[in-house]
């Protein structure tokens, strides 16, 4: 793996590209050597790219950029909530190869599963949405698989059909998982903050989660994203966010209890794994003096190696005192604003999607 990294490490300061492609009406810095920004800690620092995506404001014009994964043939595929173009597909390059979808206004969440070869979606429609007059709006949310050109195969809709949501409950799904049998697990994040699990067919299993549980440790308190982490695949576990603890949780892939992983002052939103490493962005992060509100940007990313954060792209270094994690904060500059999700390829680049950004199009991280 070092020699792996240190190769790539030395193709890209040996060809990194001095120019920047027009980007249709965001504003363009030209790149050079003396205005490289640099962020991270340790063994994973990042070429900040603010304008790797080649996208058109007219074209394919962005709200909020909610998630985005890299499929099979290494195109990164990425969802908002621009109820012109929900989905927007580059490649490497920052290219935009396709854009579709305008049924999903409240686009949040978006998962890539593979089966028999082939690739498909799952889009998760939170129920929020903006209006043509800038306010929000709650509708029924769900989840709805497609391929991945946007054909439609099923949708899971709310809860309350089922028997399991009374009415009155909101269902306002932000995340999905895939099992390692097909099973599916959708976080009703900003809903009652459950986890439901379906079979590979969208047949309800069982749900978990929610709110004033005897035991606590079931509880979750905005419950935005989930995950399978494969990382021993003797015992795969299903990872769900509790945002407002600043908290991972971790359960069988049956619903049981197994353990927390606090991070504090971090507003982290989906677990993202790969290798042995553990991505995340973090939505809000409260300075060290006074108080924001949810319209701030106090976002960056963070990485850990197993349990251990090595890195926080766009924060401060993570520290350790005694063993125990202490609070890590943004940087002053805020290079980024939101950390709402991230995407890693093959070389370790990662690729950062925001929240309230002003618009602005993913980030491109660059390994060096």
């Amino acid at each position: 793996m070092a020699n792996r990294r240190n190769f790539i490490k030395q193709t890209l300061l040996g060809g990194a590209a001095l120019t920047t492609a027009p980007s249709f009406g965001f504003h363009i810095v030209k790149k050079t050597k003396s205005n490289d920004l640099v962020l991270g800690h340790g063994d994973y620092k990042y070429r900040l790219d603010r304008d790797w995506a080649q996208i058109s404001s007219l074209r394919t014009p962005l709200l909020n950029c909610h998630e985005m994964v890299m499929d099979s043939k290494g195109r990164l595929i990425m969802i908002g909530d621009d109820p012109r173009n929900n989905i927007i597909i580059f490649d490497k390059s920052g290219k935009v190869l396709d854009y579709w979808g305008t049924a999903y206004p409240g686009g949040h969440g978006l998962t890539l599963s593979k089966e028999g070869g082939e690739d498909f979606l799952f889009l998760t429609d939170s129920g929020w949405f903006l209006d043509k007059n800038g306010k929000w709006v709650r509708h029924n949310g769900r989840v709805t698989k497609t391929t991945t050109d946007g054909r439609v195969l099923f949708d899971i809709g709310h809860p309350q059909t089922i028997g399991i949501y009374q009415p009155g409950d909101h269902f306002c799904p932000t995340e999905t998982a895939i099992g390692p049998n097909g099973d599916i697990y959708v976080a009703d994040g900003y809903g009652m903050d459950y986890i439901i699990q379906y079979d590979s067919r969208g047949q309800y299993i069982r749900h978990w989660g929610g709110k004033d549980n005897a035991d606590e440790n079931y509880n979750l308190s905005n419950a935005h994203g989930v995950a399978i982490d494969y990382r021993d695949k003797d015992n795969p576990m299903v990872v769900c966010t509790s945002r407002n603890e600043q908290s991972f949780k971790f359960f069988t892939l049956d619903g049981k209890y197994v353990r927390t992983l606090h991070l504090p002052n971090l507003q982290v939103c989906r677990p993202v794994f790969d290798d042995n490493n553990l991505y995340a962005g973090v939505c809000w992060s409260q300075p060290k003096e006074g108080k924001t509100d949810w319209r701030d940007h106090t976002g960056f990313v963070t990485i850990l190696e197993g349990d251990t954060m090595v890195s926080n792209p766009g924060g401060t270094a993570p520290e350790y005192r005694h063993g125990e994690l202490q609070k890590a904060y943004q940087l002053p500059e805020k290079p980024i604003l939101h950390g709402h999700d991230v995407c890693v390829d093959e070389d370790k680049n990662l690729y950062i999607c925001q929240w309230n950004a002003n618009k602005t199009p993913p980030l491109k991280l660059e390994r060096v």
